[in-house]
């Protein structure tokens, strides 16, 4: 009898372990799995798209002074280069030549791979391509030079055999043109169209003010190219040893004179670079940069309409002058920070719950329950208990 109704308990609680497994089986028409929530977007402090609209833009609070009225250029833009606002612009992503300041974007890609501690002998070849009329440092075919001096050749005499030799050394010049290209988009600079690395003139050729200031800024952070953008002079080799080390050498100073002060220009209180520019289509172009009272603020200038060969110089000065001066009276029109990747749409409840049960193991075609009602567990806790009495009341 004890043997019997040991194995009837034994019987019924299998059958209640069966009933309960298969309870952990049957498809359910209904679970909610919900998912973690997003945290809202930041809601931006400008349109994004205002600076694509043509005009001076400039959101001026109560006492801000006004913007200057000397400012003839095409497109102009002044922006704080450690925030990335930008707190007014003209036309500031109107395509134009941009001249010798691509050279910044030039270095951005190339000096990473091309430090100044290297040395190179320049070649036939590598001069060979230089545009006949274009501003040069004075390089010679067979010469060793040390990288260093290559760079401030390119910074300072905005010398275009130096660029040429530089982007030899990067690959050449379609592959140098192609990283530049990828760089700018990288940067969000979509301006920007690189044919000559130099920046001398291409048809196509083609930059921005705003794209112009996105380069000044990334180059700023970094400490090799804000230490050649703020030489104002230096030694060149004329001639060299295997070493690159100069058997004798010329003095050649910064093209960009708010750096320099000459020309009558004066040196720019604060002025730390970064290049100008010049050609026959793309008129005067400048980056200019400067720091005062721990602010950094950059100005971009292209194509100045009147005056001569120093107005973009001193249209740069009077837009640097109302950036100080008006950094906390106006709000941002703008960023020069890249746009933000494309959010992730939120989980949907089933994919969350498709995931759950893949993790799990199960077949993820049907849906399975993984919460029991305490209400279903009670009834076949019930039924199972009813069974196993009459069981023990059986003969």
């Amino acid at each position: 009898m004890s043997i019997r109704s040991s194995g009837r308990r034994t019987g019924a609680g299998a059958a209640a372990l069966a009933i309960g497994a298969s309870v952990l089986l049957v498809p359910a028409a209904a679970v909610t799995v919900r998912a973690e929530p997003l945290p809202p977007r930041p809601t931006p402090a400008v349109d994004a798209a205002l600076l694509h609209r043509a005009g001076t833009h400039v959101r001026a609070r109560q006492g801000a002074p006004a913007l200057p009225d000397d400012v003839s250029a095409l497109s102009w833009l002044v922006a704080d280069a450690g925030t990335g606002a930008v707190l007014a612009a003209h036309d500031a992503h109107r395509r134009l030549p941009p001249a010798s300041t691509l050279k910044t974007l030039f270095a951005l890609t190339a000096l990473p791979h091309l430090p100044g501690s290297g040395r190179h002998t320049v070649t036939e070849a590598e001069l060979d391509e230089v545009p006949e009329g274009s501003s040069t440092v004075g390089l010679s075919a067979d010469h060793t030079y040390r990288v260093a001096d290559l760079w401030r050749g390119v910074f300072l005499s905005s010398g275009n055999d130096a660029v040429h030799v530089l982007a030899a050394m990067n690959g050449g010049w379609d592959v140098t043109s192609a990283q530049m290209q990828a760089k700018a988009r990288a940067l969000g600079a979509r301006d920007t169209t690189v044919v000559s690395p130099d920046g001398f003139d291409a048809d196509g050729q083609a930059s921005s003010a705003y794209d112009l200031a996105v380069f000044g800024r990334t180059g700023l952070a970094d400490p090799a190219f804000a230490e050649y953008a703020a030489t104002a002079d230096a030694r060149f080799p004329g001639g060299t040893n295997a070493d690159g080390s100069p058997t004798w050498t010329y003095g050649i100073e910064n093209t960009n004179r708010l750096v320099t002060g000459q020309d009558g220009m004066g040196r720019y209180p604060g002025i730390i670079g970064v290049k100008n520019g010049y050609t026959s289509q793309a008129g005067f172009t400048l980056i200019a940069a400067a720091r005062r009272d721990g602010r950094t603020l950059l100005a971009t200038v292209m194509n100045p309409q009147w005056g001569g060969a120093n107005a973009v110089y001193e249209e740069a000065r009077s837009l640097l002058d109302w950036g100080f001066a008006a950094a906390e009276r106006v709000d941002p029109v703008g960023s020069l920070d890249p746009p933000p990747p494309p959010a992730t749409p939120p989980a949907t409840r089933r994919t969350v719950a498709a995931s759950a049960v893949a993790r799990s193991g199960l077949d993820v075609g049907t849906p399975m329950v993984y919460g029991l009602s305490a209400a279903f567990l009670a009834a076949v806790a019930t039924l199972t208990g009813a069974a196993v009495l009459r069981r023990r009341r059986s003969p």
